[in-house]
């Protein structure tokens, strides 16, 4: 057999050079990527540089301290070692300004995975200059997140099977993986396949260049997010280095350009490899469709490199499959403008409209009294949000659902119980919004409410010709499926943690959502006809309340969309559907919310 002189499943499509007219749309593409301060600093490099030397030497001391637990002599001990390997967008050469590192901290057989949470993460919070420590032990891949002087940072734990490790350790050999368990395996392959993703690029500089691109563009149009369904940074890297394979001696204007053709285009289901999946010597799963099931049903598989191969993108549902592939295809168009001259580049870094394109969303808000607890509550239900997400998708009428990448954090300062469950449920008046930490100080039952909101855009079946009277939307099956999931988690606690879903229309969607000048002007409110019945709610004044018994607590009546025709509709203990004209929804928003610190 003749041996293969190219990289990737198949040859390439060309190995043509790129023309003068491709190397000059590289140019101003990367004219484009600096003016839109995707390159970080040298100041900031440089700072990264410090932190991981302190994160380096904070995991040695760790592994140290747990020999020592476990009765390892203090020569044993200072052997033990512990090393830190990076990953993700920073060892791929394509991290811009405040991006995370994704750290993988590989300790000895005799450090446990408890270790690394009841110890590592304590440890970490008495570091100086070290914010924001969140430790998520039941995460598909289990991980501390925190920041240190202002870079953030993942951390993940690999435990080998090794007495001690050693400095010039390498992760390439496949026999590292004998006797781990599949979260140590999973933690392991973020490092593992990146290196092998290097290594199977023809030219790493236009990978990087084009990959820079890539990820730009899926930030601004919010489908960079593997725990919400979309595509996350190695499924990215993946799809660029496999046009990179297909076209190896083309600049990154011109790779660019074949990637949205070529995905645009893509047979799903049909896998993206950028190598045989190879079967290893070791007994762990690797994917597989024509054994999986559940393998089977990955919708648009990205397959990683590294033994053993896995899907990264396992999480897609059929609404953000239509989603991604809309968004192929718009930035098609676009290049194909580029290309040609007609357009700029900026044309396809502009901003997403999610918050402008539908009329109905729903709110997911969860809220403590504590900013570390949120900091892990907020991560739980971020966490759980595709599984509401692919509920919804079996509900009639209801065409798309379509989460957005990321929640709004806020801070709201309270003087009261009723304050505090009014902002839990997401109804904050004007007077709350403004008032500060000092405003609250030394005045008894005050108390600050973290929250954090995260939106589904929902999609809804136009009305059939003909049809009469409202629609109805029944959601109460997903959202109290979902609320029952979140609270499911083993450290929930119903006094200190909020869970709350509620419809909203676009007329009532904060200002915090928008970036500032984007909001459009609200339409002038009406009044609906009746005797001493207002449609107007004033957002000074909390809204009127069913009583409920306390493990029913109050629900938003939504009074802020009533001057838009949606008439709610409560009863007890279980709030009814929220009325419109022209859509009835019906969903169990009956959870608890928080009211104070644990």
């Amino acid at each position: 057999m003749a041996e293969q002189n190219y990289l990737g499943v198949t040859s390439p499509i060309s190995t043509k050079e790129s023309d003068d007219r491709e190397k000059e749309v590289t140019q101003t593409l990367m004219e484009e990527l600096r003016s839109q301060n995707t390159f970080e600093s040298e100041e900031e490099a440089r700072t990264r540089e410090i932190v991981l030397g302190r994160v380096d030497t904070l995991v040695k001391t760790f592994v140290r301290t747990i020999s020592l637990q476990r009765g390892l002599s203090e020569a044993a001990a200072n052997a033990a070692g512990g090393k830190i390997f990076t990953f993700g967008s920073y060892r791929l050469g394509v991290h811009g300004p405040g991006t995370d590192i994704d750290t993988l901290c590989v300790v000895p057989k005799h450090v446990s995975r408890e270790d690394f949470f009841d110890t590592f993460e304590p440890m970490l919070k008495e570091v100086e200059g070290v914010t924001e420590v969140a430790g998520i032990p039941e995460a598909y891949v289990p991980i501390v997140t925190a920041c240190i002087s202002g870079i953030p940072i993942d951390f993940l734990m690999a435990r080998l099977a090794l007495s001690s490790i050693p400095e010039d350790l390498s992760l390439a050999d496949d026999n590292l993986l004998r006797n781990l368990d599949d979260r140590c395996v999973r933690s392991l392959n973020g490092s593992r396949v990146v290196n092998e993703i290097l290594r199977l690029v023809p030219n790493i500089e236009v990978f990087r260049d084009s990959l820079r691109c890539i990820k730009l563009w899926a930030s601004r149009r919010a489908i960079s997010s593997n725990v919400n369904g979309f595509f996350g940074g190695v499924a990215w890297a993946i799809l660029v280095a496999r046009v990179c394979q297909l076209y190896p001696n083309a600049v990154a204007g011109a790779i660019v350009s074949r990637f949205f053709v070529i995905m645009h285009r893509w047979s799903w289901p049909q896998p993206v490899l950028l190598k045989q999946i190879e079967e290893g010597p070791l007994q762990v799963k690797v994917w597989n469709p024509k054994l999986y099931p559940a393998d089977r049903s990955h919708r648009m598989p990205i397959i990683t490199p590294a033994y053993p191969a896995m899907c990264a993108t396992h999480n897609v549902t059929s609404s953000t499959q239509q989603i991604i592939i809309e968004e192929f295809k718009r930035g098609s168009e676009i290049v194909d403008k580029v290309i040609i001259g007609a357009t700029p580049w900026s044309e396809l870094f502009k901003k997403h409209d999610f918050f402008h394109k539908y009329r109905y969303y729903l709110q997911v808000i969860a809220s403590t009294g504590n900013a570390d607890l949120q900091i892990k509550w907020a991560g739980t239900v971020e966490s759980k949000l595709r599984q509401l997400v692919m509920k919804l998708e079996y509900v009639e009428s209801l065409i798309l659902a379509h989460p957005f990448t990321k929640g709004f954090d806020r801070v709201t300062y309270c003087l009261s119980d009723e304050e505090m469950r009014l902002v839990a449920q997401g109804d904050i008046s004007e007077t709350i919004a403004k008032r500060t930490k000092e405003d609250i100080e030394g005045k008894e039952g005050a108390s600050a409410v973290h929250s954090t909101t995260f939106y589904i855009g929902l999609q809804i079946a136009p009305k059939q010709a003909g049809a009469t009277g409202p629609r109805r939307l029944d959601i109460s099956y997903p959202t109290t499926e979902f609320t029952k999931l979140v609270k499911a988690w083993d450290k929930f606690d119903e006094s200190t943690m909020g869970i709350v879903v509620r419809h909203i229309r676009n007329s009532g969607l904060p200002d915090d959502v928008y970036d500032p000048g984007e909001r459009q002007p609200k339409p002038a409110q009406k009044r609906t006809k009746g005797p001493g019945k207002s449609s107007h709610t004033s957002t000074e004044m909390p809204n009127k309340k069913i009583k409920t018994s306390a493990s029913h607590p109050q629900q938003s009546d939504l009074g802020t969309l009533h001057s838009n025709g949606i008439t709610p509709v409560l009863t007890t203990p279980v709030p009814a559907p929220y009325m419109s004209k022209e859509l009835s929804l019906v969903y169990d928003t009956n959870v608890p919310v928080a009211t104070g610190a644990p």
